[in-house]
């Protein structure tokens, strides 16, 4: 599928290669070549990916990388260097970015990262508790997720005859439709998803009812990695799988 890429060098000539390779396979490409010019022309469009040199004059490319995530946490920026910033690009790997391309790479590298960027997968958070829903979505956004959030039962239910959620963060306790009442409706209507409960009641008869059923048990407050963890274990369609270039 053609995506809108941005490609970040200041190196022109290679910049420009870059470009003529991708738009050869179908792909629309613009160039910047500053950290500054990027985050501007970031601001205006809505790029499916970047391409993004680690040394680059003035703001470098982690510098910019971490303003284009507080821009829109679920910017999806592949990074490149031809030197040895091992400390930057681990922190730009750790912090959400898709990978890292060495200078010199080859067309068929640079085609394969470009194919492989996908959406990681669709969650749902139901939980009526919108400070705690608000602290766990820049988490999972940040690792490229789609978020969506319901705040009671009947609207998670809403939201999950749509077909398109990929995996279910259901609170236990929740007014008027509890989290096992959930369950339930979407067991009977056979719309079960990957399901992960969230409780800070871990001894309620309804969590140990759940549990047996579902892919997983997250006790309020949790570590946002044992988050990350459950929801990567979880099998979510190879579609949406996000792969990452590695060194």
């Amino acid at each position: 599928m053609a995506k809108h890429v941005l490609v970040v060098d200041d190196d022109r000539d290679h910049a420009e290669s870059v470009a003529e390779i991708l738009e050869m396979r179908g792909h629309r490409v613009e160039l910047a070549y500053t950290g500054e010019q990027a985050i501007g022309r970031f601001c205006e469009a809505d790029f499916d990916m970047v391409l993004m040199d680690v040394k680059l004059p003035g703001m470098n490319g982690v510098q910019t990388f971490f303003e284009f995530r507080r821009l829109r946490a679920d910017a999806r920026v592949l990074m490149m260097t031809g030197y040895s910033v091992e400390q930057l690009v681990v922190q730009a790997v750790d912090n959400g970015a898709l990978g890292i391309l060495r200078k010199p790479f080859n067309a068929a590298d640079l085609l394969m990262a470009v194919d492989n960027v996908k959406p990681r997968g669709i969650v749902l958070i139901a939980d009526d508790d919108p400070l705690f829903t608000e602290s766990i979505m820049p988490v999972l956004a940040a690792h490229g997720y789609h978020v969506e959030i319901a705040g009671t039962g009947e609207e998670a239910l809403r939201k999950l005859a749509s077909g398109e959620i990929d995996c279910l963060l259901l609170d236990v306790r929740m007014p008027v439709l509890s989290g096992l009442e959930v369950y339930q409706r979407l067991k009977e209507a056979g719309r079960l998803v990957p399901t992960i409960l969230l409780t800070g009641h871990a001894s309620d008869e309804e969590t140990r009812q759940l549990c047996p059923m579902t892919q997983g048990l997250l006790i309020k407050p949790f570590d946002p990695a044992a988050l990350l963890r459950a929801v990567g274990e979880l099998s979510l369609p190879p579609r949406r799988t996000l792969g990452k270039v590695e060194p």
